[in-house]
Formats: C-alpha cells, sequence, structure tokens
C-alpha cells in the first residue's frame, strides 16, 4: 500500500469513528441488558409459574377477558399477548378502542387457570422499557430510528478502514502480538488491532442487521400501504366493533388455517394497527430461529371465521430474518453468553479507540512516532 492510500485509509478511519464512537458505545452498553431481558425480566418478577401450552391459553382466555371487562367496566380489551413459556396471558385495556396505545394498562393472567395475577405493569418493566427505547430510538422515535441506522453504516466504513490498515502493518508482526515493552498508547494500539481484527466478522454481522432493524417501521409502513390498506379500506369508516366471536374462537380458526404457526398475540378491533371489524392475530413460526417470522391473519370479528391470511414482502421476511441474527436469542444461554462476551469486546474496542484518539491529541510525538511505525510497515 502506497503511503498516500495509507492516509487516506487513516483519515477515513479516524473520522467516520470520531463521528460514531459514542454513538456505538451508547449502543454497546443498553445492548448488553438487552441480550438478557428475558432472564432479567424473570429474576425480577415474583410470578413465576411452570410452562403450559397453548391449549390451556385457548381453555382460558375467555375467562380473562370477562375477567378483565368486570375489573374494569366501561374499558376496551385493545390487546392479548401469549406466553405459553411463562404460563402468562396479558391483557392491555383503555377507554377507547382508538386510544393510544401508551395510555393502556395491563393484567397478567395465569394461562393455566385464567385467574387474575397482576392489574399492573410487571417490576422492572419501565427500567427495561427505557433501555429498549435507548437502544433502538434514543427515546427520539422514528429519527432516532434513522440516524441510528446512520451510524451504523458510518461504523461500518470505520471498521472496513480499520481492517485496511491493520492488514500491511501486520506483515511484521505475528497476529495478535502485544508490544508491553513499549508506551502505553502503543500496547492500547495493539489491543484496540488485535481485538478489532478478532471480532470484526460478528461486529458487522451485528451493525449490519441492527441497519437493517432500523428500516422496520418505515417497511412495515410501506407494506401496510401497499398490501393492507386496500383490504382494510372498506372498513375504515366503521366504528369499532365491540366482537361477538370469542377471542378463543378466533385462536382456533387461525391455528387452522396456519398450522405451522403458533399464536403470538392478537389486537382486537381498532382504527390503530389494526381493523374496526376484525381481530388481527399475529402469528410466529414455532422454531427459535423462526420464531421472530410474523404472519398476520384477520378475523371476523363477529362471524369469527378467517377474512385474510397476509403475505409478507421478501423485504419483511429478510428484515425478520436479521433479527435473531442482531439479538443473538435462538440459541439459548449460551449463544446470549457469547453475544455478550463479544460486545464486552466491543465496547473495548471502543473505548481504546477513543483513548488513542485523545491520547494522540495529548501526545503528538507519540502519535507521529506510531503514524510513521504505520507508514514503515505498510511500505
Amino acid at each position: 500500500m502506497t503511503s498516500h492510500a495509507l492516509r487516506r485509509w487513516r483519515w477515513l478511519h479516524k473520522w467516520s469513528s470520531i463521528v460514531c464512537t459514542l454513538f456505538l458505545l451508547l449502543l454497546c452498553l443498553t445492548g448488553l441488558p438487552l441480550i438478557f431481558s428475558e432472564e432479567i425480566n424473570d429474576y425480577l418478577d415474583p410470578l413465576r409459574s411452570g410452562p403450559s401450552t397453548m391449549r390451556d391459553v385457548t381453555a382460558h382466555v375467555d375467562e380473562t377477558v370477562t375477567r378483565a371487562r368486570q375489573a374494569w367496566p366501561g374499558q376496551r380489551v385493545r390487546l392479548a399477548v401469549f406466553d405459553p413459556d411463562r404460563a402468562r396471558i396479558t391483557l392491555r385495556l383503555s377507554p377507547g378502542a382508538d386510544d393510544a396505545f401508551d395510555t393502556t394498562h395491563e393484567m397478567t393472567f395465569s394461562a393455566h387457570t385464567g385467574k387474575l395475577l397482576r392489574d399492573g405493569p410487571p417490576p422492572g418493566d419501565a427500567v427495561m422499557d427505557t433501555i429498549l427505547q435507548l437502544h433502538v430510538q434514543m427515546l427520539a422515535g422514528l429519527p432516532g430510528e434513522l440516524f441510528l441506522g446512520l451510524m451504523g453504516l458510518v461504523f461500518a466504513v470505520a471498521i472496513v478502514s480499520g481492517v485496511a490498515l491493520y492488514a500491511p502493518f501486520m506483515r511484521r508482526m505475528r497476529f495478535g502480538e502485544i508490544r508491553w515493552r513499549r508506551s502505553v498508547r502503543v500496547r492500547w494500539l495493539d489491543v484496540h488491532n488485535f481485538l478489532g481484527v478478532a471480532t470484526v466478522c460478528w461486529v458487522l454481522i451485528v451493525v449490519l442487521t441492527g441497519v437493517m432493524n432500523t428500516l422496520a417501521t418505515p417497511l412495515f409502513g410501506l407494506w401496510e400501504m401497499r398490501d393492507v390498506v386496500p383490504v382494510l379500506k372498506p372498513f375504515m369508516p366503521d366504528a369499532p366493533v365491540i366482537p361477538a366471536a370469542s377471542l378463543s374462537r378466533a385462536i382456533r380458526v387461525t391455528e387452522g388455517a396456519l398450522p405451522a404457526m403458533t399464536v403470538r398475540f392478537v389486537t382486537f378491533p381498532t382504527h390503530i394497527n389494526g381493523s374496526p371489524d376484525h381481530y388481527v392475530v399475529w402469528t410466529q413460526g414455532k422454531s427459535k430461529l423462526r420464531s421472530r417470522f410474523m404472519t398476520p391473519v384477520l378475523v371476523d370479528a363477529a362471524k369469527g371465521e378467517v377474512a385474510f391470511v397476509a403475505k409478507m414482502p421478501w423485504y419483511l421476511r429478510l428484515l425478520e430474518l436479521c433479527r435473531p441474527l442482531h439479538f443473538g436469542d435462538y440459541g439459548g444461554v449460551l449463544l446470549k453468553g457469547l453475544w455478550a462476551i463479544l460486545d464486552v469486546v466491543t465496547i473495548v474496542v471502543l473505548g481504546s479507540g477513543l483513548y488513542l484518539l485523545l491520547a494522540g491529541k495529548r501526545q503528538p510525538a507519540q502519535a507521529a512516532e506510531s503514524r510513521a511505525e504505520w507508514s514503515g510497515k505498510a511500505a
């Protein structure tokens, strides 16, 4: 590599790193507890019980809806979420069928008995939700999501330029060699280079799948406009109905239409991300890897019949395929542990890069020595 090319790669690596490092540190720090969000929620939640099945859920779900309406007369059930692994049925209610979802309140029932376990959010829910929103959108909504996606692309540039700089630098050094007898800055440079290259494949996968995830909102919006809105348009003038068909029937007919899928949650009739005349039954794949593959089904809220099975376009399937790769939650605790270790290593890479930048400003002589050494190795 010529000295001119080396200078260009160094400039690109420096400035792309300056732009994105603090935001990537935020993502790594918030991502660490999110890797173990299920375990953290289980630890904080005193309502622990053995696993159940969707048969248990279907047997008791209508009873939970009745109990919720009796406890909160005049309110509308908006959402039902099923978690057979924890034997939970969670309902969300609000005064009106079209109220914003952040105005709803939560009730948790046992899937084994249908009895009320808790009226209110679980302990620690607000903390984990805040961490999630920081990680996904920096508490800034869609603009925050898109901004973090842009930072992910900038970080990908920093990774590629870092590899381009590392390749000629290591021609006269063994892979992973740390020059312990040199200055502190040189030692950290070697650590930064080694850890960065050792984790480059994993980091690129997580970053690029994370960028894909930031496009979820506009991509789902595009799909709704092109494929869903035309189907729902005839029903939009209607007021949201109170379902005559039971929720258990909506679950059963959906399972009959999609036997390879399991029901994850159901939206009751509404104009907000739904239909005023239908249940929207969201199903997911049964395996861990396919559990991110979602298919929505419209069930007539009056007749209890399947009205429409939405087909997800290729770009949403690609997005859903990216999610398990990003979260690392399809291989159990061992894979989560590996993801956590690699996340910590990435924090060290980002932190050491920040240190090298600041130390270079405070110690220009050592920084010049390092640049000269890089140029000599690359020649």
